[in-house]
């Protein structure tokens, strides 16, 4: 193939692949509001003939504990747990041990730990318990699904929906 062919080619993919990511994106958020909105976990998607081509899953942020103040963390964990602090060129909390806290206060729903021992509950400064990440869904294909859908695009049966052509973009 020649040079000129690829750099077309090139061009056209890149240009196809961004006008159906910008959709995607769009659909992909209005999927998503409609999951949440309808409170649904899961729909099948399914082409016109009834046949199961994916499946659409939401998936729920869940609470986690995160350091939001490193300085605070560190000031009580040095009381606390002085032995959990290595002194470097920086000092900090031993990655091992903030891991450890962390997943205990993610499991206990708050920024407080309790003393094995003693069973005295301490808040821990420089923590929170926030969502760590958004609530979205996945997609996930049939075993078939990307065979089944690449069929209908080809036949036309997938005509109805709102899939991206490629118009002239704004500079034309």
């Amino acid at each position: 193939m020649d040079m000129q062919q690829l750099a077309l080619e090139e061009a056209a993919l890149k240009t196809l692949a961004d006008t159906v990511m910008d959709r995607l994106k769009t659909v992909k958020a209005e999927m998503q509001e409609a999951l949440t909105t309808g409170g649904v976990g899961k729909v099948d998607a399914t082409l016109p003939d009834g046949t199961k081509v994916a499946t659409i899953s939401r998936t729920d942020s869940k609470p986690a504990a995160v350091v939001v103040d490193s300085e605070a963390f560190l000031a009580w964990v040095r009381t606390n747990s002085p032995h959990n602090v290595t002194t470097r060129l920086v000092t900090e909390v031993r990655p091992a041990y903030t891991t450890a806290l962390l997943a205990e206060m993610t499991a206990a729903g708050t920024a407080e730990v309790s003393d094995k021992e003693t069973g005295v509950v301490d808040s821990v400064p420089g923590v929170e318990v926030r969502a760590t990440r958004s609530t979205t869904h996945s997609v996930r294909p049939t075993k078939d699904g990307r065979a089944l859908i690449a069929e209908a695009w080809r036949t036309g049966a997938l005509g109805h929906l709102n899939l991206p052509q490629l118009t002239a973009g704004p500079e034309a």
